[in-house]
């Protein structure tokens, strides 16, 4: 249950619904009981078992309430009789009898009316988190983690847990309700026949209980498997395009049809389990029927301590409990297995982001001076990717990065942004640790141009004002003009109101990338990072992007991570980056004519 309780937070905005809910439920398991009860006053008038009563019985008190009720019956049929309207009583005793039962579905339909809104109001505000913190955590987090299995966790598992929150707020009140007031009335019947009733009941609930031991361990497994297959097949859209050249279908194809016969044994295992419950609470419950016919048939035909018509309605109360038994049985078997996926969620929603805002972070939104990187050590997992790191960029200042990969030149990218947090030293901006800054001001100095440019499955227009919001039209357009995407974007069928595919996908990459450098145009941030922008461009697609690329950067501190050399020989300065370390630094032709690592490079690009 402990789970439960946590999940139990989303509802306290929906307890007014909670609150009706209880309440429909009380009034629903009351007129259950009574809809039973209401029969026995209809079979006494139909099987002429009244005896004459002439007057009008006096209440004194709920002891005494079973045979105020009788008295008061036999008053009414007596009365009646004497008018010569039997068949008016019977009439009127079968209204009675529908009224309950009216009530009864009344309130039960307004039960589920009121829970609907606390059921899928907890449903909408556990997504909602849940891609809040899906969206806050940072990148290492899901270098680890499966995509499809985080879509599961979203998805199916926070399903299970709306149905379980159902079950488990019938289990609490509308069933044992039921089951209490139904006992209250056949105590009120026959205490004797009750208790013999129950010497069967803890037998039964334990053989029941056996059943659900295991649901947990094989809901887990069933919802660990989903969240496998379901990343095999997010793994297989975004890269179907290799998956065909290298024809590698068949690989693909077996690795799900594995996952997918695992999942298939996981769920018979689990689902006939689960079937269990409702065939064994029920042969459980007829059996106690069986044992009450033949004990209670004693009572009315031996003993005669029991009037046939109250058997009859006795048997119906005890039948009455088996429903709401079997529910709290099938309930209970829900829970286990929403506890199973309460925990995968929580998993995600209690996960600490380990670049975390301090209490009271700095707003900064100009960038006055300049950047700094003091004395800076990272790695992602046991290897140091860079050592010892030292770098200044002066305001208004182009500096690359230049180096064979693996040196660390993205790191310094995704440091400076704080995509990851420093193992040792301090990036400053104008003097403030990165770390003290609100994060939403650190990267709103910031624009990111990456060499896979990241669009969505929008309109141009929509892709482009990402970077600002409320741009208008006219931003927009001028955004695009500077970065060379104006003119191929007014040759598409809708001009910016033209959807580009998932990916982008209706674009070359050179039209993509030049949407990348628009949106960043649109942000107008004082520091630009530009990570291997153009190194997977065709040559013409290149001139056009670095001539964006050179309009962009004017009058704005940029920091560039090169691949194509010829890309970054205007750079006031070039850092030369071997194994996490600077070898050398420099201008172009400061650095040509020290005949180093630079110019080898250099020359490995027959640009020399």
């Amino acid at each position: 249950m402990e789970y439960f309780k946590k999940i139990l937070r989303f509802a306290r905005p929906y307890k007014v619904y909670a609150f009706l809910n209880i309440v429909s439920n009380i009034f629903y398991a009351l007129f259950a009981t009574l809809a039973m009860i209401s029969l026995f006053p209809m079979l006494a008038v139909l099987f002429k078992q009244t005896k004459p009563v002439c007057q009008k019985p006096i209440w004194q008190g709920l002891a005494q309430g079973k045979e105020y009720i009788m008295e008061y019956l036999n008053y009414f049929v007596t009365q009646k009789s004497e008018a010569g309207s039997s068949g008016d009583t019977l009439l009127f005793m079968v209204g009675i009898v529908i009224s309950m039962f009216f009530l009864k579905n009344l309130f039960g339909y307004l039960a589920m009316y009121f829970i609907t809104f606390l059921r899928n109001g907890v449903l909408k505000d556990l997504r909602n988190e849940l891609y809040h913190k899906t969206i806050t955590l940072p990148i290492s987090f899901y270098s680890e983690k499966r995509k499809g299995d985080t879509i599961a966790r979203i998805t199916s598992d926070v399903l299970e847990i709306q149905h379980s929150f159902l079950s488990i707020l019938e289990l609490v009140v509308r069933e044992p309700l039921t089951i209490l007031f139904t006992i209250i009335a056949m105590l009120s019947i026959s205490p004797k026949l009750t208790l013999f009733v129950f010497l069967f009941l803890p037998v039964s609930g334990f053989l029941i209980s056996l059943i659900g031991k295991s649901l947990k361990r094989k809901s887990d497994k069933v919802q660990k498997e989903q969240g496998y297959f379901l990343s095999i097949l997010e793994e297989t859209l975004g890269g179907l395009r290799v998956i065909k050249a290298f024809n590698a279908e068949s690989r693909f194809y077996d690795t799900f049809k594995k996952s997918t016969r695992r999942f298939y044994n996981f769920s018979n295992s689990l689902l006939n389990r689960q079937n269990l419950a409702s065939p064994t609470s029920e042969f459980f419950g007829i059996a106690a029927i069986g044992v009450i016919l033949w004990y209670g048939g004693q009572m009315v035909l031996v003993e005669k301590t029991l009037k046939p018509e109250l058997f009859i309605t006795y048997m119906g109360l005890a039948y009455q409990i088996l429903t709401p038994a079997k529910a709290i049985s099938k309930a209970s078997y829900g829970v286990k297995k929403g506890n199973a996926a309460a925990e995968r969620v929580l998993e995600i929603l209690e996960t600490e982001n380990p670049i975390a805002e301090i209490a009271d972070p700095v707003e900064k939104d100009t960038f006055e001076d300049h950047v700094s990187l003091e004395n800076i050590s990272f790695k992602y997992e046991d290897e140091y990717v860079l050592k010892n790191f030292d770098l200044t960029v002066p305001k208004g200042n182009t500096i690359a990065l230049v180096g064979q990969s693996g040196s660390g030149k993205s790191t310094i990218a995704n440091l400076i942004t704080r995509f990851y947090d420093v193992n040792e030293g301090e990036i400053k901006i104008d003097g403030t640790n990165i770390k003290d800054l609100k994060k939403e001001s650190l990267r709103g100095l910031m624009g990111l141009v990456t060499q896979d440019s990241i669009l969505f499955n929008d309109t141009v227009k929509n892709n482009i004002g990402l970077g600002k919001k409320d741009a208008t039209q006219e931003e927009i357009i001028e955004a695009a003009k500077i970065a060379n995407a104006h003119d191929f974007i007014m040759e598409l069928p809708e001009g910016y109101d033209t959807n580009i595919g998932d990916g982008g996908n209706k674009l070359s990459g050179g039209q993509k990338q030049r949407l990348s450098i628009a949106r960043a145009v649109l942000k107008n941030p004082p520091i630009m990072i530009l990570d291997e922008a153009t190194s997977a461009l065709d040559t013409e697609s290149e001139r056009l992007v670095q001539d964006a690329l050179e309009k962009m950067m004017q009058n704005r501190t940029s920091i560039v991570i090169a691949h194509r050399l010829s890309t970054i020989q205007k750079a006031d300065n070039i850092i030369v980056l071997q194994k996490g370390e600077i070898v050398e630094q420099g201008s172009h032709t400061e650095l040509m004519a020290k005949k180093g690592t630079y110019k080898k490079l250099v020359a490995m690009q027959s640009l020399g």
